[in-house]
């Protein structure tokens, strides 16, 4: 790095403001905020943690999350178009939209009715914005 030039390199926080932790322990912290009859999608998820391109990490940390407490509410994380991706690593692939629409979410064929209305984004929702 040239003499005087500083790094603008962003650290990942947490909504906590916590700036350490595993990634999968950024995702979780974002995941658990996300509000009953609400969606998100795993890259507004990678946005937030400050990784914009790992959005297929994100994919992996919802797989694992059913082992974690508390509890994750992964069934409101989708696809940037709003579609259930997910639906198949859950124990019963049904679960995703019964879910979904217990909160007042309508799915049809595996996709979120009016997506950009339940959509919601981390990083304007947490003030990263």
């Amino acid at each position: 790095m040239a003499a005087g030039k500083r790094s603008t390199r962003l650290k990942a926080v947490t909504p906590s403001g916590k700036t350490d932790g595993s990634f999968f322990e950024l995702v979780y912290a974002i995941a658990r905020q996300i509000p009953p009859g609400r969606v998100t999608s795993y890259g507004a998820i990678a946005a937030c943690v400050g990784t914009r391109l790992s959005a297929r990490m994100v994919g992996w940390a919802m797989n694992n999350s059913s082992k974690m407490r508390p509890k994750i509410p992964a069934h409101r994380v989708v696809n940037r178009k709003g579609l259930l991706t997910g639906k198949h690593h859950f124990p019963d692939p049904g679960y995703m939209e019964r879910a979904l629409k217990k909160e007042g979410v309508t799915v049809e064929n595996d996709a979120v009715v009016d997506f950009e209305k339940h959509f919601w984004d981390p990083v304007r929702e947490l003030g990263f914005l």
